[in-house]
């Protein structure tokens, strides 16, 4: 049998665990709590057929496609005018005439920063 992988809502890259067809029909109450805490491959004959997933898992997905083109093209609009202050324009120049040493320094101060 296949082991079904799934980015969920935190954007983690989980294995999606299987319960056959008659359990789910069996025990709905129990695997529908284990989906609520992620998400559940319903099998028939050991292949899937359906996934069961938490709501907020779904609500994650859904969002993820009605994220459409214009939305994209607003995002990075944004992005770009930032981009474009003087302050950042500087900045890319002289990362540009940077040597690696001062490159390297500077990638260090920035790790230390965020933590």
């Amino acid at each position: 049998m296949t082991t079904l992988t799934f980015r969920n809502r935190l954007g983690e890259l989980v294995d999606v665990p299987s319960v056959a067809a008659t359990r789910l029909k069996n025990e709905f109450g129990t695997v529908l709590e284990q989906a609520a805490r992620g998400a559940v491959a319903i099998t028939r004959h050991d292949a899937p057929k359906a996934v069961l997933v938490s709501y907020e898992d779904f609500e994650a997905l859904v969002k993820g496609q009605n994220q459409n083109l214009n939305d994209l093209g607003a995002e990075f609009d944004t992005l770009l005018d930032r981009m474009q202050t003087p302050k950042a324009r500087k900045g890319v120049q002289a990362a540009f005439n940077a040597a690696p040493a001062q490159l390297g320094r500077a990638a260090v101060k920035s790790v230390r920063k965020r933590r």
